[in-house]
C-alpha cells in the first residue's frame, strides 16, 4: 500500500521540474492529484492520468486557488495535502530594479503561498487535518550576490511556514518547507547553460553534483504523507550538503584526498 493510498493532493507549479516530479510521485504512491500551472501546453503530460486533474491558471489569483480545492473535492472527494511549489526566480540591482518586479516575485513566491494555505485549510479541517508542503530554497536560508529579490521572497516563505505551523497545529494541519539546492529544472536552465556557473555551483555541493527533481519530490512526498505525522514547522534542506558549508573552502572533490583549506599536519597545533 502506497504512502498516499486514497489521499488527494494539490500540486502547484506542476508543469515541469520539481512540481511535476512531486505530482508523479504522489500518484505512483497511490494518491490523486490536482495539478496546477499557468502553462497549459506544458501540462499535456498529465491529461491522460486517471488520478490527475489539470487546472490552468495563475496562483496569485485567489479564485484560482479556491477552484483548485473545489476540483479536488468534486473529482476525488477530499483534500489531504497541498504542495505549494509554484515560484519564479528574480535578480537585479538593489538600487535600480523597478519595484513592480519586486512586487511580482513577492506575489508569486509569498502571497500566493498564503492564498494556497487559506484555500486549503477549510477542506483539510473537514477530513480531520492535512499537510501543506511549501517549496522554499537554500536561497531562503542565506544570501546570494545579485539575487536579493529571490532571497527576500524565499526567506519570507521560510518564516511563513514556521508561523503557519504554529497557527494550524491545533487543526492537525502540518506545514513544512523543503529548501532545494542547485537542481536541474527548467527554472535553472539558464544557469545550467553557463558551463562556468554550473561547474562553480557543482564544486560547492558536498555530493559534487546537481540535484534531480525526483530527489526533491521524494522529500516532499514524505512530508505530505502520514509518515511525517509528527513533523511540522520544519525547514528541510534538500541540497546535497551545500548549506553544510561555511563557504570559506570548497568541499573535497576526490575520494581519499583532503579538501582545499585542510590544515597540514605540521600546521596543526
Amino acid at each position: 500500500m502506497g504512502a498516499h493510498e486514497g489521499k488527494v493532493a494539490i500540486v502547484t507549479g506542476a508543469a515541469s521540474g520539481i512540481g511535476r516530479a512531486a505530482a508523479e510521485r504522489i500518484v505512483a504512491e497511490g494518491g490523486s492529484v490536482v495539478a496546477v500551472d499557468r502553462d497549459g501546453d506544458a501540462m499535456a503530460w498529465a491529461l491522460d492520468g486517471a488520478r490527475i486533474a489539470v487546472l490552468v491558471g495563475d496562483v496569485t489569483d485567489a479564485e484560482l486557488n479556491d477552484q483548485a480545492i473545489a476540483l479536488a473535492v468534486e473529482r476525488f472527494g477530499r483534500l489531504d495535502a497541498s504542495v505549494l511549489n509554484a515560484g519564479i526566480p528574480m535578480s537585479g540591482d538593489i538600487l535600480t530594479m523597478p519595484m513592480d518586479e519586486l512586487r511580482r516575485v513577492l506575489d508569486v513566491n509569498v502571497a500566493a503561498v498564503v492564498l494556497g494555505i487559506r484555500s486549503a485549510v477549510p477542506a483539510m479541517r473537514r477530513v480531520g487535518g492535512g499537510s501543506i508542503v511549501v517549496t522554499a530554497s537554500t536561497s531562503g536560508l542565506a544570501g546570494d550576490p545579485g539575487m536579493w529579490p529571490y532571497n527576500t521572497s524565499k526567506g519570507a516563505v521560510v518564516n511563513l511556514v514556521r508561523a503557519a505551523a504554529l497557527d494550524l497545529g491545533a487543526d492537525a494541519i502540518r506545514v513544512n518547507a523543503v529548501c532545494p539546492g542547485p537542481t536541474e529544472t527548467g527554472m535553472t536552465s539558464r544557469l545550467q547553460a553557463l558551463p562556468e556557473v554550473h561547474e562553480n555551483l557543482r564544486r560547492r555541493i558536498a555530493l559534487q553534483r546537481w540535484g534531480q527533481p525526483s530527489e526533491i519530490a521524494a522529500v516532499i512526498s514524505f512530508l505530505a504523507s502520514a509518515d511525517a505525522s509528527f513533523v511540522t514547522g520544519a525547514v528541510v534542506p534538500v541540497d546535497g550538503g551545500i548549506t553544510a558549508s561555511t563557504g570559506q573552502f570548497l568541499p573535497r572533490e576526490t575520494a581519499g584526498t583532503p579538501p582545499p583549506g585542510t590544515p597540514r599536519r605540521e600546521d596543526t597545533p
